[in-house]
């Protein structure tokens, strides 16, 4: 299973990819985060269905500085991928 979030809100300058991937390590998923120009910040996961479903509950949340205002997803292919990293 692969999905794509895009999280918006207060997501940028407050570690939010340093604490996705710390999250994404521990529940053994897949993928990356980023930036976005438009403020939001994107992660795509890969991996065992319940694992990348702990990851879109975590976001809906993010590290405690953040302040999430909303997650859209949508399903993708799954890529085989087997880290996750922080795209800059």
């Amino acid at each position: 299973m692969r999905t794509r979030a895009v999280v918006r809100g207060v997501v940028q300058a407050v570690g939010f990819r340093y604490y996705a991937q710390a999250e994404a390590d521990r529940l053994g998923v897949a993928g990356f985060v980023r930036n976005r120009r438009d403020g939001a910040v994107e992660v795509e996961a890969e991996g065992d269905p319940a694992a990348v479903s702990a990851m879109l509950a975590w976001l809906a949340h993010g590290p405690p500085s953040a302040l999430v205002e909303s997650v859209e997803t949508s399903e993708l292919e799954p890529l085989g991928e087997t880290a996750f990293r922080i795209d800059f």
